[in-house]
């Protein structure tokens, strides 16, 4: 029969891994890793760590069984082993008295709040720990969905916790001398921190560092606090120094700020790499070939951020995605999945912004490599192209009315080699503006024999896709152009290039007349004239935010990128080596 503390811990053990069979779902749509996973329960520990790379210890909160748990992991866990502890009263070097000095270096804190409604972690060290710990351990929290925090040296209550105790003194105090009562602070703390969204730092700067200091000497006198950390460290550091804030060209708490140009004629200021209201969220596209264990089925869906926060993951399990486009008044969004290449099982699918309500828009078996899509709001339209059948097609945003614009040659056969890489169409952009569609038809890889077409809307009347007289050539010798879009607010045409060095993997732009066509400056077609922004690698997706001032650009290695509309202060806004993002869109 089994004793009452064996039954216990199969209890334990069974809610345990209920939980997580419960909850994986939830964890896997905000991680970036290719899978998930496995959990077992052990009632052996040294069976449970045995081949272990981290451990977390998360016993009760008493020093000694702590002290004690930290000697015996040493003994049992593998030499190479991170050794954690999720406690959050005890620093990591309180419990490190009974191991050796090269055992602490791989000891630290990882202090974990409520996932995952809370994904924070914060990572700090026990004084001994392994530098190089801390950029892994990130990445792989990161990889996890977590959003990890790393406390610059030691500090009881790390760094959330620390704000956190003198929000609760200051609150207790002004309960106990009866200011205010429970339900008017969280009110207030409501409108303020939770729908103004106020931050401490943010706000300190706007309104001013030397009025921060000002009112603090208030409280230091009217309480006998120190002002050491608070008035005297201002004064050293910001004040003296002419960093005042906002208010001042040296910045303050934050670096100064830059102006970076004007939206509707007012100047927008932000500092580099910051997140704005101008900014946006995107919608990113992963086709899953960089991934662990790369497959045709690993592809994702995936929300950015521009802050440097992990995507979130809104689908997974896609057949080589390579190109969306989002309706906003419909909330929906739309993308194409290549299939396998020679194959006629590409498809285009659309679904609610969240992932939900997928319909097929047009399944496998109709069209060869969908890539890159463009949709006409108007008339609720798909344009999109297809790389291996050669073609130029639009249809209804449910898949009706399937409809051949442009057609080359190499369809019928699906031949393969330069000559049929010559026809493949890949980046499409429709222009209501100049009434046009234009396309990118790339060439084959490192050739620098790209070209970019357009032709009418519509097609013209007795004419069919093959026998149109008005697709014209209007760029040629390009690298290896993909995306293009056309900013109609200030008339350009944008496109990503792939392809060779020095002009390969490069963002470029030209002028376009009131006719929808390049303003050459040169009788010269030379790629150099149009790029504006170089060094992708392997460049795909393309978004241009006139209202915003803003292109985004993605690519095969992993990355997110944002510049202005000139091509200057380009910065990363994401970069993940296990990820081959192709197409992007914005939310």
């Amino acid at each position: 029969m089994r004793s009452a503390q064996s039954l216990y811990w199969a209890l334990v053990y069974s809610d345990a891994v209920s939980y997580v069979d419960e909850n994986i779902a939830t964890y896997k749509s905000m991680a970036t890793a290719a899978r998930a996973g496995n959990v077992r329960v052990f009632e052996d520990l040294e069976h449970a760590v045995a081949n272990a790379w981290l451990v977390i210890e998360a016993v009760p909160e008493k020093l000694n069984l702590k002290i004690s748990t930290f000697a015996t992991l040493e003994q049992i866990a593998p030499k190479d082993c991170i050794l954690a502890t999720n406690s959050s009263s005890y620093k990591s070097s309180e419990m490190i008295i009974k191991i050796s000095d090269d055992t602490k270096r791989r000891v630290l804190n990882t202090h974990y709040y409520m996932p995952p409604e809370n994904m924070v972690v914060e990572l700090m060290t026990d004084g001994f720990t392994d530098s190089a710990i801390f950029p892994f351990l990130t990445e792989r929290f990161i990889e996890s969905g977590a959003k990890p925090y790393v406390a610059r040296k030691e500090s009881t209550g790390f760094i959330f916790n620390r704000l956190w105790a003198a929000v609760k003194r200051e609150t207790l105090t002004i309960l106990s001398e009866g200011v205010s009562d429970a339900e008017e602070i969280d009110s207030l703390w409501t409108e303020m921190f939770v729908k103004g969204g106020a931050r401490p730092c943010k706000t300190m700067d706007q309104v001013g560092l030397d009025t921060v200091a000002f009112i603090e000497g208030h409280y230091i006198a009217e309480r006998g606090l120190s002002s050491t950390h608070t008035t005297d460290f201002l004064k050293n550091n910001y004040l003296d120094q002419g960093k005042l804030g906002n208010k001042s060209d040296k910045g303050g708490l934050y670096p100064p700020k830059s102006k970076e140009g004007t939206i509707n004629g007012v100047i927008e200021e932000r500092t580099a790499n910051e997140k704005t209201s101008a900014d946006r969220s995107l919608l990113v596209l992963d086709v899953g070939l960089s991934a662990s264990e790369p497959s045709a089925g690993a592809g994702a869906i995936l929300q950015l951020s521009t802050d440097g926060s992990a995507p979130k993951k809104i689908l997974s399990g896609q057949a080589l995605p390579d190109g969306i486009a989002v309706d906003h008044s419909k909330q929906r969004m739309f993308w194409t999945c290549m299939g396998v290449p020679a194959e006629k099982d590409g498809a285009i699918y659309s679904a609610n912004l969240d992932g939900s309500d997928q319909h097929t828009v047009i399944d496998s078996g109709t069209i060869n490599t969908p890539k890159q899509l463009a949709l006409d709001t108007s008339t609720d339209r798909i344009y999109f192209c297809d790389r291996e059948g050669c073609t130029v097609y639009r249809c209804s945003y449910d898949g009706s009315d399937l409809e051949v614009l442009a057609r080359n040659g190499g369809t019928a056969s699906y031949t393969t080699g330069q000559a049929n890489a010559m026809n493949w169409c890949v980046g499409i952009a429709v222009s209501r503006a100049h009434k046009k569609i234009y396309w990118s038809q790339k060439g084959p890889s490192k050739g620098g024999r790209g070209r970019i077409f357009s032709a009418a809307i519509d097609m013209p009347e007795g004419k069919t896709a093959e026998t149109r007289e008005d697709v014209k050539c209007i760029l040629y010798g390009l690298p290896e152009p993909i995306d293009i879009e056309v900013d109609e607010v200030n008339g350009k045409l944008y496109w990503t290039d792939r392809g060779e060095l020095p002009w390969g993997n490069t963002l470029s732009c030209v002028d376009l007349d009131e006719q929808g066509k390049p303003v050459l400056k040169e009788p010269a077609v030379l790629p150099s004239h149009f790029v504006i922004s170089r060094r992708f690698h392997e460049a795909i997706g393309l978004q241009v935010d006139a209202e915003r001032e803003r292109v985004y650009v993605s690519d095969l290695g992993g990355g997110v990128y944002v510049c202005d509309l000139n091509g200057k202060n380009k910065r990363t806004i994401w970069q993940d080596e296990k990820r081959a993002f192709t197409g992007l869109a914005m939310l």
